[in-house]
């Protein structure tokens, strides 16, 4: 429980209707909410539900706040602020210390007192798990690998030979960091040749990584992930990629190798990069995109075609087929009408 001044203090935003004294229970969408919520509204299309809404008070943002039948907390960024106040009803996991009994860590490894090592979990010679860390059951840290303070590794995390997470770091379920990259030579045998995955992983503070999401090695330098990043579950990033501070990459994202992404990029969804690119500061890709060429300039990007009933699409696709013939077509009549033009 918490009252409505602490929310309105942690999401920076006042209080219009309402005494700050006011208890709340929880949080819970505006068609659901009972009194005692705290609700929300950060996108018009849930607009309808706010004359209805039992919740003692709802975020929201200026605008909305004029036509607010219930006491609001007013924002100038409602999202933003409904993420700190959620933040007071989120779970606190009782802080546990120590490594489980059956749990492998090397004599060699350097653990600091107040971590927690749970079940399963195995540490290799040389890792360092610095203060604070918290590695929950079946985890693998590979020989040298660093874990920095204050980090989580959810639940069977495998971080490889001499990869460094920075501090904060929160990895989900089943997430690789450090495996090989995909890297082959052809042989003039016809055969694929694996080519020496040298390179180190490197993940900046306050990084988080999703469920199931895999980050390659790089091939000679490291694949980087700078601070502040944020990605979803079911990533692919290969070898010797290196992303910004501050992006955001949502699920099934695929970036080939050495593919360099900017500074506060957001990704949508199965978005596909292809290798050696580079995309520039503040660029939004949306998704489903496939980008095959370097993108120097800020903005919204994309590329395919939205969905459409299958009868449309069918005449649509005849259509594409024939794209090249029309396009033939026009030239020559073009030509024949420049030439007739100058007759």
């Amino acid at each position: 429980m918490t009252t409505l001044g602490e929310i309105a203090a942690v999401a920076d935003a006042c209080l219009q209707g309402c005494d700050a004294a006011t208890v709340i229970v929880g949080v819970a969408p505006l068609h659901r909410a009972e009194p005692g919520h705290l609700s929300f509204l950060t996108h018009p299309r849930y607009r309808a539900y706010l004359d209805a809404t039992r919740a003692t008070a709802v975020i929201l943002s200026p605008k909305d706040a004029a036509n607010c039948p219930t006491p609001a907390v007013v924002a100038a960024n409602p999202h933003v602020a409904y993420a700190r106040a959620a933040a007071l009803f989120a779970p606190v996991a009782e802080p546990r210390r120590g490594i489980h009994g059956t749990a492998w860590v090397s004599p060699d490894a350097h653990v600091a007192a107040d971590t927690w090592i749970g079940p399963h979990c195995a540490v290799e010679a040389g890792a360092v798990i610095e203060t604070g860390v918290v590695m929950g059951p079946g985890c693998v840290i590979g020989e040298h690998a660093i874990i920095g303070a204050g980090s989580r590794l959810v639940a069977r995390v495998t971080v490889c030979h001499r990869v460094r997470l920075g501090q904060r770091v929160l990895v989900h379920p089943g997430a690789v960091i450090g495996s090989d990259g995909f890297g082959l030579a052809l042989s003039s045998e016809g055969r694929w040749l694996k080519v020496p995955q040298l390179g180190s992983v490197l993940i900046g503070d306050d990084v988080e990584i999703g469920a199931n999401t895999t980050i390659d090695r790089g091939a000679l330098e490291n694949t980087v992930i700078e601070d502040g990043v944020k990605l979803d579950n079911q990533i692919q990033i290969a070898h010797n990629v290196h992303i910004g501070a501050h992006s955001a990459l949502a699920g099934c994202v695929g970036i080939a190798g050495s593919a360099r992404i900017g500074r506060h990029c957001m990704l949508g969804g199965g978005v596909g990069i292809a290798g050696h690119l580079e995309i520039a500061d503040h660029v939004q890709i949306t998704g489903m995109s496939l980008v095959t060429q370097s993108i120097t300039e800020s903005g919204v990007y994309s590329s395919g075609l939205a969905v459409e009933p299958n009868r449309v699409w069918n005449k649509i696709s005849a259509r594409l087929r024939r794209l090249d013939e029309m396009f033939r077509r026009l030239a020559a009549l073009e030509k024949k009408s420049n030439r007739d033009g100058a007759l």
